[in-house]
């Protein structure tokens, strides 16, 4: 596996209080893990961070509309506490990303990574947001380096299904431990 350097770009993706609280709807049982190695990469990466946010639209179209019918709960305007990233990791975001979709692989994040860049990810939810972004950048042609314990699912068994059906895509996506990640760093 090659080294990140300073093609490498992180993103951490979604660290919000709607996936960090435990009475959200949208809680990620393990989320205090996910950031915690998330604070153990960030310093490996230095500005080469991006967090992202997702945000509900101001209007669903298309299928959105059934998705917010199922979840009206998330249907708040973008200044809403529920959206804020996570008091631990907010002072790290120099760099912020806000997308009303669940892949954060943005025309910004493509530029940010660049043509020949790895992407490495962390974040939640593994099987939602992250799945997500990793497919789509890898389609894009950027290497993509997930941080399994780095990120966390709706539940366990989502987490790691996510995982194996990312790890699938070798050798455009590799599922890595965040030692793996700081070991090619140093």
């Amino acid at each position: 596996m090659s080294r990140p350097g300073p093609r490498s770009l992180l993103a951490v993706i979604d660290m919000q209080r709607v996936f960090a609280e435990p009475d959200s709807p949208w809680a990620a049982p393990r989320f205090t893990e996910a950031a915690d190695g998330v604070l153990r990469l960030l310093p490996a990466f230095e500005e080469r961070v991006t967090f992202t946010r997702f945000l509900a639209p101001g209007k669903p179209a298309g299928a959105w509309r059934a998705y917010y019918e199922q979840w009206p709960f998330a249907l708040r305007p973008p200044h809403d506490r529920l959206w804020e990233l996570v008091d631990e990791l907010a002072p790290h975001a120099r760099h912020l990303l806000d997308a009303p979709t669940f892949g954060k692989w943005t025309p910004e994040l493509a530029g940010r990574v660049g043509p020949e860049g790895r992407l490495v990810l962390a974040g939640v939810s593994t099987d939602c947001c992250v799945l997500s972004t990793a497919l789509a950048a890898a389609d894009a042609g950027a290497e993509v380096w997930v941080a399994a314990d780095a990120c966390a699912g709706a539940d366990d068994a989502s987490h790691a299904k996510a995982l194996q059906i990312m790890d699938l895509y070798r050798p455009l996506i590799r599922v890595v431990t965040v030692a793996e990640v700081l070991a090619r760093v140093a």
